[in-house]
């Protein structure tokens, strides 16, 4: 039982980092939309790498985030029924919807995700949006590394 504690403790703790670097792809999201927003409506200059640098890391803060929702318990869920149980009750129904829903889209996500990333990685695969050659392989690696932690 000790080292299923610890084993907790250290995914938690891999959660709640990963909150902090995920605020920063937040930052940077904000920072990046508002430049290309000024750039394209006021001086008439979009630019492309904007336009990838929002989709990368949009992704990577869906990711990355994840675990931290779920580790503070703020992921979305329908309350219908919930709010009405006991404690042990609401427990015994995050272990059935885990059982049932997460745990099967985990599994599938991760199987998909394996595969993207090293299709990508063979074929050089690039962000189609940009002039230059943004390797796509780099950010699919983002899944598969997410579902682990």
């Amino acid at each position: 039982m000790a080292i299923l504690t610890k084993l907790l403790k250290l995914i938690d703790s891999i959660s709640e980092k990963a909150g902090s670097l995920g605020k920063w792809f937040a930052l940077l999201l904000v920072l990046v939309g508002a430049y290309d927003t000024i750039a394209r409506h006021f001086f008439n200059a979009p630019t492309i790498w904007a336009y990838d640098t929002l989709c990368m890391s949009g992704g990577a803060l869906y990711l990355i985030g994840a675990s931290y929702t779920y580790l503070h318990e703020s992921h979305t869920r329908v309350d219908l029924f919930y709010n009405l149980l006991s404690s042990r009750g609401k427990a015994i129904m995050d272990v059935i919807c885990s059982i049932l829903f997460f745990f099967p889209l985990m599994g599938i996500m991760l199987k998909l995700s394996i595969i993207w990333a090293i299709k990508a990685w063979k074929i050089h695969e690039v962000m189609f949006q940009s002039f230059g050659t943004r390797q796509l392989a780099l950010t699919e690696l983002f899944l598969p590394w997410d579902f682990f932690f």
